[in-house]
């Protein structure tokens, strides 16, 4: 198990398009994969986009995240690198 806390750091947080993206890369891996708002710990699966909108985390919102599988180490690399990236976006 590997956990980690990010920052959400892209101008409109964790908004359709980006929990989209988030998803489809999660989907892609075995690990099971929860999220969980650092300041009230509500957590969610991470491979649901329903949950992952629930989770209204707007920028600078503190999402802890946590890995567990066979290949929680590669997820977790692929996940860091897309919210480090702000999901793609500019802001």
């Amino acid at each position: 198990m590997i956990q980690r806390t990010l920052s959400i750091r892209n101008e409109l947080g964790l908004h359709a398009r980006a929990a989209a993206k988030l998803v489809k890369l999660t989907s892609h891996f075995e690990a099971d994969v929860k999220l969980a708002r650092s300041d009230n710990g509500q957590q969610v699966d991470g491979k649901s986009i329903l949950g992952i909108l629930l989770l209204t985390a707007r920028k600078g919102t503190q999402l802890d995240v946590v890995v567990k599988g066979g290949d929680e180490k590669a997820a977790m690399e692929a996940i860091v690198a897309l919210v480090d990236n702000r999901f793609g976006e500019e802001k």
